[in-house]
């Protein structure tokens, strides 16, 4: 398992089920907010920078051993190099350490190959200059967590290195409060067969449905994630139905105990209830006319994931004080709930 961070440097324990190889193991520990792909992970290992009782391991293919601890050296921050750029951002908190953004649909959160620029980083450069955390690397300075291109909602993002810190652990330790708000097809149901039957689904008290699997990037697809079971990471949603649209589809709130890479649409998908407007997850169902009238064109042309990052609470890394933010929703997802709703 993972400790926190510790002065530049971050502890990762080998557990019980860990993969044989070093490089691996790590890959499978590393936590999402460390900001390590696999690649500069093994520009760590290469370098020395990867230690065992002090001493560097320099071969990725080391075998490993359970309880043996490995302590990363983090690179120091360097100069970004990503262009700030003067997009509006809808700020709903910020002081010197923090800020938190209400992101809208059709914003990248960092650059990346294909989009090296319109990103909430570009943004964030413009907007904070030089006075975000850089522990992230180059192209990622001040995040410590992400949402997709077309999910809508609340991000915090690191101006301090001290915060950085601090919001990792807590990511890290599950302790983030993060409340999505979803349209799915169908209506999920505790009494039936098929998704009790699913295995790593469940239902805990007041109807809550728990889906427990791993996920791991699909073996044909590598922008897909897939539910596995014997590799990948561990990942827990929790889901309750808000209202139901003549059983065709729902209004869900869903909350994560982990934060994967587009964790709640690869869930609810594997439930058999994927997102409107998910091209990805989503499968070909389409919600039928004769329910719904227009209203079901509205449902099946949606031009992206119904899905928003409506509330995030965490304690303030520096301050210790209990903060929590909501966002309404935007108006296509309203203006889809009203049309369901006949309004």
């Amino acid at each position: 398992m993972a400790m926190p961070f510790e002065n530049g440097w971050l502890h990762l324990t080998i557990g019980e089920d860990a993969p044989a190889r070093l490089d691996k193991a790590l890959a499978g520990l590393v936590p999402e907010e460390a900001a390590l792909s696999r690649s500069r992970l093994m520009k760590m290992i290469d370098e020395g920078d990867v230690l065992l009782d002090g001493v560097a391991v320099t071969n990725p293919k080391t075998k490993v051993a359970e309880g043996q601890v490995y302590a990363l050296r983090l690179a120091p921050a360097v100069e970004v190099e990503t262009l700030a750029e003067d997009i509006p951002l809808n700020v709903i908190w910020e002081d010197n350490d923090l800020i938190v953004i209400d992101k809208p649909a059709g914003m990248v959160v960092h650059p990346a190959p294909g989009t090296p620029s319109g990103t909430l980083v570009n943004a964030l450069l413009y907007h904070c200059g030089d006075t975000l955390s850089g522990i992230g690397g180059e192209r990622r300075p001040g995040i410590v967590h992400r949402i997709d291109k077309d999910t809508t909602g609340l991000l915090v993002v690191a101006k301090s290195d001290r915060a950085h810190h601090g919001l990792a652990a807590q990511f890290e330790a599950h302790s983030v409060n993060r409340h999505y708000l979803a349209v799915v097809h169908g209506l999920p149901d505790a009494y039936d067969p098929r998704l009790r039957g699913l295995k790593g689904i469940s239902f805990e008290a007041g109807g809550i449905l728990k889906i427990a699997t791993h996920l791991a990037r699909h073996k044909t697809d590598r922008q897909r994630q897939a539910v596995v079971w014997n590799e990948g990471r561990h990942a827990i949603t929790r889901a309750h139905v808000l209202e139901s649209f003549q059983g065709a589809a729902s209004l869900m709130e869903c909350w994560l105990e982990t934060g994967r890479t587009h964790q709640i649409r690869v869930h609810m998908s594997y439930a058999g209830h994927g997102l409107l407007g998910d091209q990805t997850y989503g499968g070909k169902r389409r919600l039928p006319e004769k329910l719904f009238g227009a209203a079901a064109e509205l449902a099946n042309s949606f031009p992206r994931q119904a899905l928003h990052a409506a509330s995030l609470g965490f304690e303030h890394p520096v301050t210790g004080e209990e903060l929590e933010f909501e966002s309404p929703l935007p108006d296509d997802m309203a203006n889809l709930i009203n049309a369901l709703r006949g309004v």
